[in-house]
């Protein structure tokens, strides 16, 4: 991912057993620091544009389609708002099923909870919203007759579960092409260190202290 050229080093005491002594750096790229869309950002609809993850598709390709290059991959992670993307970019239909197998096991089709279905009255008024978690027993009093009660409930298994949060996770935020460039060229000074710590070096480097030593 062509993302970490952009990150600055950390100078990170050298955890390696054939150190030369306990004063040993090792230079390594800084994985904790990050940038985000503000959310200022977030709001401008001019910024991005909706997608739905089709099948199989990945931030590689993704990248491929609107930017022209796989190696923009970390712009489309970005735009969507990703910090996990094994645990965040959606699973495949084979994928979902594997996880899921391995999961569950024996159980891929037991009841996870359930839920309720969409109830309206006569006159369309929504009365009960779906996808509220609730008892298999649960009842509200009949819109149309108050005499009677429904039991609005559904089941749902823990494959079916499993496909709803995936699922939820198709549609994102694709920043606008036009704005590649713009951030690629802010991307830089984004990451670079300010001098305002004894760990400052360079705009591009810290050292961390050196844990291995011992106060007096």
């Amino acid at each position: 991912m062509a993302y970490f050229r952009f990150l600055p080093d950390l100078q990170y005491i050298s955890p390696l057993n054939n150190r030369q002594s306990n004063d040993t750096y090792v230079r390594v790229k800084n994985l904790f620091k990050r940038i985000a869309i503000t959310a200022s950002g977030s709001a401008n609809p001019y910024l991005f544009d909706k997608y739905i993850i089709e099948e199989g598709e990945r931030p590689d390709t993704v990248a491929t389609k609107f930017y022209g290059n796989s190696s923009f991959d970390w712009l489309v992670i970005l735009g969507a708002g990703i910090i996990n993307q094994r645990h965040e970019w959606p699973l495949s239909s084979q994928e979902l099923y594997e996880y899921c197998l391995n999961k569950y096991g024996n159980d891929l089709t037991a009841f996870k909870h359930y839920q309720t279905t969409e109830v309206k009255d006569s006159s369309g008024r929504l009365i009960m919203p779906a996808g509220k978690i609730v008892d298999e027993n649960f009842t509200i009093p009949n819109p149309d007759n108050p005499l009677s009660t429904l039991n609005p409930v559904e089941a749902v298994t823990n494959y079916e579960y499993e496909y709803m949060i995936n699922d939820s996770r198709k549609e994102i935020n694709i920043i606008r092409p036009e704005y590649k460039l713009k951030i690629v060229s802010e991307l830089g000074g984004l990451f670079q260190y300010k001098p305002d710590s004894s760990q400052y070096i360079n705009a591009f480097l810290k050292k961390t202290d050196n844990t291995r030593k011992k106060s007096p």
